[in-house]
């Protein structure tokens, strides 16, 4: 990081120097060139100006009124678009989320003044080169985020910084200032004004990083509080069994961290323990139990996926995956059909992963048999697929018109008889031929 090199896109430099030609100012500014100096490649390049937003249009061919009363014009070259807006001042914030009015100005330090974190608070062209006046260099060597200035202004302005803070923590690896930890945990009760589509970008972003375990910070400074308290439950939950050495909180953590970056393994992982709280008993010998929890964990994660209004098709894998989290069974073919017939063959993969997330997120107790148990069920579970076992209707080598065909009226009959061959042949896979099939139907005993 000493020597960064920051290369902007031919395009970016194209536009901030057609800008300064004009006699205005232009930068880079916030993520692209933080993620330059880190080596990252940026998604996207912010250019900020002293132009006002008709003065931008005036100089380019192509444009988009893509936020125009926020100052923000989409400059387009070629097929790509790059957002240029005015270097402006927010009014004052009224609803934890918009400011009520905007004003530009000509002034670049006013403009960073009002951005969230110092990391995203620089500016860079090839004429100055980096702008940066709240010390976001330094605390990007650090390791650090903080806001700039006054904390508690830029989370009141705000409230999804808050948010924001601690997915930037996780997604660059950063330690999070004290005073912006103060300032977070002050002001972590006006998330409750954000919208529920905004968190839930944010909480995904910070799943799938590289260090979800942050969701401890955010449960510590009272963040989780305000979008899932469900949570909150589960670092409260105690786990007096040999098979758990953390609460289920914990538990929770060491599962999502044990599981690879994708959506729908991470968001299994966070949920699918949170039945236990509600299903917790103890024996006489002061043993824990949680029978039956996975379907309390069920009904729970879908009441959290609906209430942060994640797609159907998340929900419905991620309630399915929470359901049978804890589906075990000896290593035999035969259950392993079963389970792919049940489970659902388009998942069964991200099944075998959660259930290895979960032992791995255990004590040591039985540990090595539980992963031998697994890696013998991902073993038939390759042969099966190898070999075209059928373990659903679709893979089943008669149609309902095959059986219309032999005589049986179309209906509800048509349906159980498919069902039935469909049992036959995950307990007997060499029957799954049409001949068999049709035999086995007119009550003949098959070869």
């Amino acid at each position: 990081m000493e020597g960064y090199d920051i290369q902007l896109p031919e395009k970016v430099n194209t536009i901030i120097t057609l800008l300064h030609n004009a006699g205005f100012e232009a930068y880079a500014v916030g993520g692209c060139v933080r993620d330059s100096i880190l080596g990252r490649e940026p998604e996207d390049w912010d250019i900020t100006t002293s132009a006002m937003p008709e003065e931008t249009k005036e100089l380019f061919d192509k444009t988009v009124d893509t936020g125009i009363e926020h100052g923000t014009v989409t400059v387009l070259l070629g097929r790509e678009g790059f957002e240029v807006t005015t270097y402006r001042v927010d009014g004052k914030y009224e609803d934890s989320r918009h400011p009520k009015e905007v004003t530009f100005t000509r002034s670049l330090r006013e403009d960073l003044k009002r951005r969230d974190f110092t990391v995203n608070a620089m500016a860079y062209n090839e004429k100055d080169g980096l702008v940066d006046v709240f010390g976001g260099l330094s605390d990007l060597k650090k390791g650090k985020i903080r806001c700039v200035g006054d904390a508690k202004e830029r989370f009141s302005e705000d409230a999804l910084r808050i948010l924001r803070g601690i997915r930037f923590a996780a997604q660059l690896g950063f330690s999070i200032d004290e005073k912006t930890k103060a300032g977070m945990k002050e002001l972590a009760p006006t998330l409750k004004n954000i919208s529920v589509e905004r968190i839930q970008a944010e909480l995904v972003k910070m799943l799938v990083s590289k260090r979800p375990g942050l969701l401890r910070d955010a449960y510590a400074l009272g963040i989780t509080a305000q979008f899932l308290p469900e949570f909150d439950r589960l670092m409260g939950t105690e786990q007096e069994t040999p098979h758990h050495m953390y609460n289920v909180g914990e538990h929770t953590i060491h599962a999502i961290e044990n599981v690879r970056p994708d959506k729908i393994l991470r968001l299994t992982m966070l949920l699918h323990d949170m039945g236990k709280p509600a299903y917790k008993t103890m024996d006489e010998n002061g043993r824990a139990h949680f029978k039956k929890h996975a379907l309390e964990s069920e009904s729970i994660a879908e009441q959290v996926l609906r209430r942060l209004k994640f797609d159907n098709d998340t929900l419905h894998k991620v309630t399915r995956l929470v359901r049978y989290h804890d589906y075990r069974m000896p290593a035999k073919a035969l259950n392993v059909r079963r389970a792919m017939n049940r489970i659902g063959e388009d998942i069964f993969p991200y099944y075998m992963e959660v259930r290895r997330a979960d032992v791995l997120a255990q004590s040591m107790y039985q540990r090595e048999e539980k992963i031998q148990n697994l890696d013998e069920i991902e073993d038939l579970y390759r042969e099966i697929v190898q070999k075209g076992q059928c373990v659903s209707l679709k893979e089943l080598a008669v149609t309902g018109k095959d059986l219309i065909e032999t005589g049986m009226q179309p209906g509800k009959e048509i349906g159980e008889k498919l069902n039935e061959l469909l049992l036959l042949v995950i307990e007997k896979p060499e029957f799954n031929t049409k001949e068999k099939l049709l035999k086995y139907l007119k009550g003949h005993e098959a070869d």
